[in-house]
């Protein structure tokens, strides 16, 4: 009569019943085994892992807590019905009457063996994973964060091995609980990736199971966004499985590998790897075609790849450049935000993707997409990559055209210090012609500029000083220059050595520029230009004797009265 593996009633009967029904029933099968004369040596292969499971079973009760374990319980459950199966087996080949294909029963033994001997696997993870050996703590001898920190432990180290053993949908379950305890805090995720979870989530991106390709991606993905985490990931090699998923994954694996790639492509060297295992077709067709989420993701990563000097052709070579324009109008606004971001980056430091991403119509999807920000951070990234457009020469008539310079000077009265000094920066590279030097200062740049010169922030005072540097080399602006107040204070103060986090190169163009006028001259000594100066030109700043000389010159002759030959032009 075949034993009982699972009562009729929903409660689950204890381990040492399923125990003792599978130890019974292994020897009365290796007894019936010994009467078969049909498929003796598919017989004997299982006869030998029957007796190994006997032998696991005495291990199996050597552990205190084996009684008590869930999973050791449903282990043993299966391993029963497992029994059970080999018996009905035993008896079809011994019954003389009884006609079955010999193929079909030569298939039956086939997978019995392997599912004996996939128990015997599992048995043995199960022990050797420590949660048999897991007893209970005195709670007087343990704070209740220990205690906590000891349950999460336990809990994470059972739901590992459980990866591991059983049917797919137990694992199912498993990838569930486990995503569930790392989202209720990051310190989770240090305890479940230490329980030596991360190259069993990295083996499960390759699952042919859907469903557990899509949990194990989710899990990744949360440990990801993990800082302690990253580098585990990447050393369990999980950049290829990632990409893999990208490309053939479902819409929601595809998502959750999205990103966990952008999370992981941050340190260039992961950027790279990424890059050489294809990533940057599979993330241009999600782009292209992908869920809304996977798409802002897709993007991001890609805005990672593109800051690797190296990886840029891959985005010429897959045709990423249109794909990428047309997410900065028709993505959500963080699709829009990374794909402006990606081309900024490719824009950075290749005069090639510039003109390609001018000549693909990029421009004026960037300026929508600036007149549209709502964000200061989305306002950055759109004058960042029309700043890094520009430096194109063959890309500055039709950024003029496009209205970038009255755009400029509306982010020149930004209140926002950042917004204000990458809007200096764009000037700085788009005035190389005199015509765009005229252009901008008509405009009504430079006063603004000047009044950034008195900045609270240095980074924003030395942005504006590079800006006038250039736009100070046509006549017209210095005239516009020479009337503020302030001017020539705030580039001489920015002289000051003891400021060192302004290049002093800037100011130094600047009051070279006016050097020819007397007035201006005057202004800067006044101002105390030439003690600057003199320590300037002792630490071999370039340009600092030049203009202390060319001071002292003038000054030296107006001690002689010939002061009126020298009138301001």
């Amino acid at each position: 009569m075949k034993l009982m593996a699972e009562s009729e009633s929903e409660e689950s009967l204890p381990a040492d019943y399923y125990l003792q029904q599978s130890q019974h029933l292994i020897l009365v099968v290796i007894a019936e085994i010994a009467l078969v004369k049909t498929f003796t040596g598919k017989w004997n292969i299982i006869k030998s892992k029957l007796q190994l499971l006997t032998e696991q079973f005495t291990d199996l009760s050597d552990f205190p807590g084996f009684l008590k374990n869930t999973l050791c319980t449903e282990l043993l459950k299966s391993i029963l019905n497992a029994l059970n199966e080999t018996q009905d087996l035993v008896k079809k080949c011994a019954d003389a009457e009884f006609q079955i294909g010999k193929l079909q029963m030569q298939s039956s033994l086939d997978s019995l063996a392997m599912k004996l001997n996939q128990h015997l696997q599992d048995s043995e993870l199960l022990m050797k994973s420590g949660v048999l050996s897991e007893t209970a703590t005195p709670v007087l001898s343990r704070s209740r964060t220990i205690l906590q920190r000891e349950a999460i432990r336990s809990t994470s180290r059972e739901l590992v091995a459980r990866l591991q053993i059983g049917n797919v949908e137990s694992r199912q379950k498993a990838l569930d609980a486990l995503l569930a305890l790392m989202q209720e805090d990051d310190k989770n995720c240090f305890i479940v990736a230490g329980q030596g979870s991360v190259p069993i989530l990295v083996n499960l991106l390759d699952s042919c199971f859907i469903d557990v390709r899509e949990k194990a991606a989710a899990c990744v993905c949360r440990l990801a966004q993990v800082n302690s985490c990253e580098q585990l990931l990447v050393t369990e090699g999980v950049l290829a499985p990632l990409v893999r998923t990208l490309e053939s994954g479902s819409s929601l694996a595809k998502e959750k590998a999205s990103a966990a790639l952008q999370a992981l492509s941050l340190p260039a060297e992961n950027a790279r790897s990424v890059g050489t295992h294809c990533g940057v077709l599979a993330l241009v067709d999600i782009c292209r075609s992908g869920t809304p989420a996977a798409q802002a993701a897709a993007a991001g990563t890609l805005r990672n790849l593109a800051s690797v000097p190296e990886i840029r052709q891959h985005f010429v070579d897959e045709n990423a450049i249109p794909v990428l324009i047309r997410l900065t109008t028709s993505g959500t606004a963080l699709a829009q935000e990374n794909a402006v971001d990606c081309l900024q980056n490719l824009a950075s430091g290749d005069d090639n993707l510039r003109t390609l991403i001018a000549n693909e119509g990029g421009i004026q999807p960037l300026i929508f997409f600036w007149d549209g920000a709502s964000t200061p951070r989305a306002q950055e990234i759109a004058i960042g990559a029309l700043k890094n457009i520009s430096v194109s020469r063959a890309n500055s008539d039709l950024l003029i055209a496009s209205g970038f310079i009255p755009r400029l000077l509306n982010a020149l009265h930004s209140k926002i210090p950042r917004i204000k000094q990458i809007a200096s920066l764009a000037i700085y590279e788009l005035a190389f012609s005199m015509e765009s030097k005229k252009a901008v200062g008509e405009a009504g740049c430079v006063p603004v500029l000047v009044k950034m010169l008195e900045a609270k922030t240095s980074a924003e005072q030395e942005a504006a000083a590079q800006a006038l540097s250039v736009l100070l080399i046509f006549d017209g602006n210095r005239k516009i220059f020479r009337k503020e107040e302030k001017g020539i204070s705030g580039a001489v103060q920015l002289l000051d050595p003891s400021n060192l986090n302004t290049n002093k190169k800037y100011p130094i163009s600047i009051l070279l520029t006016l050097s020819n006028s007397a007035k201006c001259r005057r202004q800067m000594i006044a101002a105390g230009a030439c003690s600057y100066l003199e320590k300037l030109a002792e630490m071999d700043v370039i340009g600092a004797k030049k203009l202390l000389e060319c001071l002292q010159r003038g000054h030296l002759w107006n001690i002689f009265g010939r002061k009126d030959k020298y009138k301001s032009f």
